[in-house]
């Protein structure tokens, strides 16, 4: 019996599920003007993973977001918001001056007839605005049904049902050798484990399903083109994104996208096999983590709640690679705000009454300790001192951070702390800490919790 229908048996699909339908783009501009130009059609080889009773995204998240819709009679088939490669590159200093090319995908079930897939972005009010158009006939001889060349066999690292019932995260494997999967599959469950012991993962651990392919690289690890190593990994993951060292991106979207075809997924985080301290993440695109990492656990997670539920970084002190909002509009991201009152909080419904608006805390004191380890962090880089020594530099930061919090008069509580979204002022967070601001051993914030939440019943039936 062929590979593929293995596979189909063993996943449990409806019969009646449609295939799954992708569009391949092209996406180029400059900080100024951008536009799209479309690359290829793809059948996938699997049925489309996602419930039929949630085909339109309610969660207003992203900065741009597709629709599908009937050429006759315009109804909405699909839609889905998200982030891309681009939406960040674009707010870069290089953009000002240079024009640069990002590959993106859109997947939705394959239509009845002919569709119009519609790109919106968010305009300076944060309203979602036509941006492009493509028409589409899925009967057309250019869409491509062929079959890429199978990654490996597909791992069910946990089963809680259909995929059309659960949530289907893929992890997908890059820099790892045909020898080294059986390691992979190790470092997969490793990161699993920390996920669902975090609330509201762990109290929605039937709601998902997890898969993971390992498709074999010719050599061990991946490109760090900043110390002069490059390799052509499989999934084409590198650090140095945006001349960022610790920051872990695939610009290789097409080569990614046939070879998670062979899984279910509406989610992907790759596992890059590395040491060094990085990550990356990007709302409804993909996640990354360095998979051998000392702090691989907590950049799963944090890179993961980017990916996942569109949270923004709530730290402040690190170099930002992006230009700052001079504007200061607020963020459409549900866990950052520019709101200084209570009444124009986003989550203004789990603020106590006692709690002061802006909250006050230590924010002096954090800042010049953090200062002071972003200082050794970059002298240890610059005498590309082993990884170890980075380590303990985190870990020594997190000790302070523990103890400092734990001081503070309203640690526990929801209100607005300055310093968020990469800014020091002007931008607030939720609570004083979370996942998404330190390396501490803290679990998500309940404003994040909640954002999580509303991803989740997206994909649940």
């Amino acid at each position: 019996m062929p590979l593929l229908t293995l596979l189909l048996l063993s996943l449990g699909a409806s019969p009646d599920a449609p295939r799954t339908f992708r569009l391949d783009a092209f996406h180029t501009g400059t900080a100024r003007e951008e536009r799209y130009s479309l690359d290829r059609l793809v059948l996938e080889p699997l049925p489309w993973p996602g419930p039929p009773s949630r085909t339109a995204d309610d969660t207003n998240l992203g900065k741009y977001r597709f629709e599908v819709r009937a050429v006759q009679g315009g109804a909405l088939l699909y839609s889905r918001g998200f982030s891309s490669i681009y939406g960040e590159w674009e707010t870069t200093d290089e953009a000002r001056t240079v024009a640069r090319t990002f590959h993106e995908s859109f997947r939705f079930p394959r239509p009845a007839g002919p569709v119009h897939v519609v790109v919106q972005k968010r305009d300076a009010r944060q309203r979602f605005r036509e941006l492009h158009r493509f028409l589409v006939d899925p009967a057309s001889g250019q869409v491509d049904p062929s079959s890429p060349e199978a990654p490996g066999p597909l791992l069910e690292l946990m089963k809680n049902g259909p995929p059309a019932e659960k949530v289907d995260l893929l992890l997908l494997a890059d820099g790892y050798t045909k020898d080294a999967c059986r390691i992979f599959e190790g470092d997969a469950r490793k990161r699993l484990a920390a996920l669902f012991a975090l609330p509201p993962f762990k109290e929605r651990r039937a709601d998902f399903n997890v898969w993971g392919l390992c498709p074999p690289s010719q050599e061990s690890g991946i490109s760090r083109p900043s110390t002069g190593i490059h390799r052509r990994s499989r999934v084409g993951a590198t650090y140095d994104a945006f001349g960022a060292e610790r920051y872990i991106l695939t610009f290789e979207n097409r080569q990614m996208r046939d070879v998670a075809a062979f899984a279910p997924y509406e989610f992907i985080v790759i596992l890059a096999r590395g040491a060094t301290y990085g990550g990356g993440g990007i709302f409804n695109l993909f996640s990354t983590v360095s998979a051998d990492s000392h702090w691989a656990d907590y950049v799963f997670v944090h890179e993961l709640g980017h990916h996942f539920a569109a949270l923004a970084d709530e730290y402040f002190t690190s170099e930002a690679l992006y230009l700052p909002d001079a504007a200061r509009k607020e963020p459409w991201e549900p866990n950052v705000t520019a709101a200084k009152t209570r009444a124009g909080l986003k989550w203004k419904d789990l603020v106590k009454p006692a709690t002061p608006v802006p909250t006050p805390w230590d924010q002096k004191g954090y800042e010049a300790h953090a200062l002071r380890v972003q200082g050794e962090r970059k002298a240890l880089r610059a005498a590309q001192r082993p990884e170890a020594e980075m380590d303990a530099l985190f870990e020594a930061q997190r000790s302070w951070e523990t103890t400092a919090f734990a001081r503070e008069p309203h640690a526990r509580e929801v209100g607005a702390f300055e310093g968020a979204n990469y800014e020091a002022r002007g931008f607030y967070r939720p609570q004083l800490d979370c996942v998404m601001f330190s390396r501490n051993a803290v679990p998500f914030c309940d404003v994040c919790q909640r954002a999580i939440g509303r991803v989740i019943d997206l994909y649940t039936p």
